[in-house]
């Protein structure tokens, strides 16, 4: 019988051969048919990722992305609050958009779902062959190939991003959409990290140096709202939109 530690060698061995077989095929030339036919494909299947997302999503109305890791279990209690801000979300008016995987993503699902409100969720393929989550509503589920198409679809339809503790991914996502305000591409829409024992380290990095060696500005700690429940959260969308006299019904 196969040990664990066997299967963990073989599962370790196989990665590090596909990984070596993605960094040698990066350094492989290419002739111009080759080229041609490979491009011309991943053109399409991008433009046909668009497609659906703008066709599926156009119409949702004022939603809210909900933000965070995959990794977290029922029982955590990242997971209740994520469950707990996507209902009152939706008993605000919102519907909620998640990444559509499990974690912080079902949870947000899950609570959108309860309080009988617009579910999205934007799946990605990926080699763990993550799936959607039961609760997304049936005509707005989505998945993608490529991180940047789905990330775009977040930033489209989205009037605001609750970001609850996470990974890599998390990161990633809070960083573009800081960097669009930042930069104007998309407008000022409320950005709110939940967890202040979380994410005070990253908040105080981002202060001592960032704000320090002048990479940011200190108008730029704005962009974002630090809670701790799932009220505040909900609280801080809801006043963002009070000061231009916008409802959910806008």
């Amino acid at each position: 019988m196969e040990t664990e530690m066997e299967k963990n060698g073989l599962e370790k061995n196989q990665h590090t051969s596909e990984d070596e077989h993605r960094i040698r095929k990066a350094f492989k030339d290419k002739d111009w048919a080759e080229i041609k036919s490979s491009d011309s494909w991943v053109i399409f299947k991008v433009m046909s990722e668009f497609v659906e997302g703008f066709e599926k999503l156009a119409k949702i109305g004022p939603c809210v992305t909900i933000f965070g890791s995959a990794r977290v279990k029922q029982e955590h209690p990242y997971y209740a609050m994520a469950e707990d801000i996507a209902y009152k979300l939706v008993q605000q008016g919102y519907g909620v958009i998640t990444g559509g995987g499990p974690g912080i993503m079902e949870a947000g699902n899950k609570g959108a779902k309860r309080a009988g409100g617009k579910s999205v969720g934007l799946n990605i393929y990926l080699p763990h062959e993550q799936k959607g989550n039961p609760y997304i509503d049936p005509d707005k589920l989505i998945t993608f190939d490529y991180f940047f198409v789905r990330k775009v679809m977040f930033m489209k339809y989205s009037q605001g991003f609750i970001v609850m503790p996470g990974g890599f991914g998390t990161i990633d996502e809070l960083s573009e959409a800081l960097t669009l305000i930042q930069t104007k591409k998309i407008g000022r829409f409320p950005i709110v990290l939940v967890g202040r024992k979380f994410w005070t380290g990253i908040i105080d990095w981002i202060k001592e140096v960032l704000v320090a060696d002048k990479m940011i500005s200190e108008e730029d700690l704005d962009l974002f709202n630090l809670v701790d429940t799932a009220d505040e959260a909900v609280e801080v969308i809801d006043e963002f939109y009070a000061k231009y006299l916008l409802s959910p019904n806008f």
